[in-house]
């Protein structure tokens, strides 16, 4: 398979992989309240029309100071952004992340703002206020500080800037350069004392303009109490303080003119391609003392999560289970029956809220009781029901596709977002498992969790491996269509349809919403002039078949008889449009699973009429056995018979791919688009 273009490049320690250049001091990019005033007319933004508003710039900078006792980083930055119509206004409110852990928070001050209008061609200038900023909990570690720039109108330049410092060296501030808004110009610097080892990860497509690292010195004042201090103190057990002058790296990035990063049609999340700069810290090394590494390893986390009374302790506590699952042990003796019949046991009993995680919210009993629970309730209570049950059964921690692409070589907890359930069976056979969809078989992942790898977390935490998050369900959808046509072009007919694997689940969450009734009106929306008198749905019940639906459907034509009919009865069942709009693309498509859609259509032809001229039939397949699409149009005595199937093998395309798969769907388009045109026999 072609490999994508995704330009990811670690920085390991302090940077040593990055390219150097000795750089003397630079001036910043930015001077807070001095602004272009050119900015604030429409000149500069005509090639930025279609873009609700443009990043000026965006200047953030990193460095370490040394305050009551520890180190801290001090992060400050400087912003600018010309909103250009009211679908921006949502980028003159800005959102600043603070962790916190315990009594320790991470403070925000010096926030400052204006917002800059041009009034019968004076420049107004209005300050940010306090009865703009608001406060909100975002995690149990994270509260989120919100400020909304004053007076926004379209054509303004909002400008902030704001300084945060973290006694959290581990949580070192990350950048981001790209935007879902055209940006000018992204710069961030960090200067980085001996003393900390971190590891950079540099993601995305487009190229730096500026990268330097130049080496230097500073001067910390250390003072140590009458306590043991680890690390800076050299051991002392009286009050004092000392200098010390370590090296310093220095590190400069920068991008520029760079496009706004936009939603594409199957892609799992815009932050696993945007342009952006992560930092971990893998170590420390103090004066006189040897390197300490404390970066996580997956063996590590494996460990933690093997015994976090949220998550390792829960697997072990499912005996309160054992009335209900007695008589399934004795009913299934095959273990994948068995698997299947523990898990519609939780999955009929705990209703999943909504909300993702990889810990309990509480003990698994409570959540049994209380019948409802997060993702992590449902299925760490589903595992220890099938360990109870006597099967081999273990945790495995992933990413779902909105949460990101699973970095493998960067061991973070934090990475984590979600627990599904792996069932080892006989023949070195496995399954996963998970109980939140209620409409999901036995064995189906929730499509959220297709995502590339997750970690199986073994008992034996040494021995805990990474899993492919690979379905063997489909996208499949099968119709089958007898039209009949009569002479004034009047449709009537019926329709067998059949949706498995993932559209199953689909649609019969969409049944389930919608209703009967409701979700067959949706369906005469679609295909305007039709009425449906009679349907029937099937297998609404059993999750492991297709949802069946048959219906009749009748549409009505003209007043008179026609010489000519056209027809183009495939807009009605084929595709109705193309998903790839955009003639390149820098990232892969990610279907989640692969595609299989197959319609065969009978037209019955009115009395006298035939087929003018039969179109062509087509054969077109993807490089690499990637898909196939056939057509075929077959007359008959008094019928037309078509057959069109596509067909796409892999869950995933790379980015290298996607002009043949753009070109493929063309292909499909126009075939199916092709009318065929009713002669009467004269």
């Amino acid at each position: 398979m072609i490999q994508p273009l995704l330009r990811r490049l670690f920085l390991a320690g302090i940077c040593s992989g990055a390219s150097v250049s000795i750089a003397y001091a630079q001036a910043d990019p930015i001077k807070f309240g001095k602004i272009d005033e050119r900015d604030l007319t429409g000149q500069n933004f005509v090639a930025d029309s279609a873009a609700p508003a443009v990043v000026l710039c965006d200047f953030g900078r990193s460095r370490f100071d040394y305050s009551e006792g520890g180190f801290r980083v001090i992060f400050e930055r400087v912003a600018r952004i010309k909103i250009l119509k009211k679908a921006g206004y949502d980028y003159a409110t800005v959102k600043v992340p603070l962790y916190h852990r315990g009594t320790n928070e991470e403070k925000l001050t010096a926030l400052r703002g204006f917002t800059y209008n041009l009034v019968n061609g004076q420049v107004v200038k209005e300050k940010l206020n306090s009865e703009s900023m608001f406060r909100e909990e975002s995690t149990p570690n994270i509260t989120i500080r919100k400020f909304t720039m004053p007076n926004v109108r379209e054509g303004p330049i909002v400008e902030f800037a704001y300084t945060v410092a973290s006694e959290f060296t581990f949580n070192f501030q990350d950048w981001t350069f790209q935007s879902d808004i055209p940006v000018r110009w992204s710069e961030y610097r960090a200067a980085i004392p001996e003393y900390f080892d971190y590891k950079m990860l540099m993601q995305g497509y487009e190229p730096l303009e500026v990268q330097e690292r130049t080496e230097g010195t500073t001067q910390y004042v250390i003072r140590w109490s009458s306590s043991i201090e680890p690390g800076m103190q050299g051991g002392r057990q009286s009050g004092g303080s000392e200098t010390v002058t370590p090296r310093v790296t220095n590190f400069r990035w920068a991008m520029k003119n760079l496009p706004a990063m936009r939603e594409e049609p199957y892609m799992t999340t815009t932050n696993d391609y945007i342009a952006k700069i992560d930092f971990e810290l893998a170590g420390t090394k103090w004066p006189n003392e040897a390197y300490k590494s404390v970066a996580n390893s997956w063996e590590k986390i494996d460990y933690e999560l093997l015994n976090e009374d949220s998550f390792g302790a829960q697997l072990s506590r499912g005996s309160f289970l054992k009335q209900q699952l007695a008589p399934l042990v004795a009913q299934h003796t095959d273990p994948a029956a068995r698997t299947a019949a523990v898990h519609d046991l939780i999955r009929r009993a705990v209703k999943h809220n909504g909300n993702n995680g990889v810990f309990s919210s509480g003990n698994i009993r409570r959540v049994y009781e209380q019948k409802s629970g997060s993702a992590a309730d449902v299925n760490l209570l589903l595992i220890a029901a099938l360990r109870e049950a006597g099967l081999q059964a273990n945790p495995v921690v992933l990413s779902t596709r909105s949460h990101g692409r699973m970095e493998t070589n960067v061991p973070l907890m934090s990475r984590f977002n979600y627990v599904v359930a792996h069932v080892a069976l006989p023949e070195g056979k496995e399954l996963l498992v998970d109980a939140t969809e209620e409409l999901a078989p036995c064995g189906m992942l929730p499509y959220r969790c297709l995502n590339g790898v997750g970690r199986l977390v073994l008992p034996k935490a040494s021995e805990s491996r990474w899993v492919e998050l690979k379905p063997a369900d489909r996208l499949v959808t099968y119709r089958q269509i007898n039209l009949a046509v009569d002479e004034k072009g009047s449709l009537s007919g019926k329709v067998h349809q059949e949706h498995g694997g993932y559209l199953a689940l689909n649609q019969r969450e969409k049944l389930r919403k919608l209703g009967e009734k409701k979700y067959v009106e949706e369906i005469i929306t679609d295909h305007e002039g039709w009425s449906i008198p009679k349907y029937t749905f099937q297998e609404r019940d059993n999750l492991h078949k297709p949802l069946m639906l048959d219906y009749e459907f009748a549409a009505a034509g003209g007043e008179t008889p026609a010489g000519t009919i056209y027809l183009n009865p495939m807009r009605y069942f084929g595709t109705d449009k193309n998903p790839f709009l955009h003639e390149g693309r820098r990232f892969p498509v990610d279907f989640g699973a692969s595609l299989d859609e197959t319609i065969v259509l009978t037209i019955t032809l009115p009395a006298g009429y035939l087929l003018e001229e039969t179109p062509k039939g087509m054969s077109v397949q993807l490089p690499e056995g990637g898909g196939r699409f056939l057509y075929n149009v077959q007359p008959g005595e008094g019928t037309i018979q078509i057959m069109s199937r596509m067909s796409l093998t892999r869950p995933v395309y790379s980015a290298e791919e996607y002009a043949y798969l753009r070109e493929f769907f063309t292909h499909v388009m126009t075939k199916q688009g092709e009318k065929l045109v009713l002669k009467k026999k004269v």
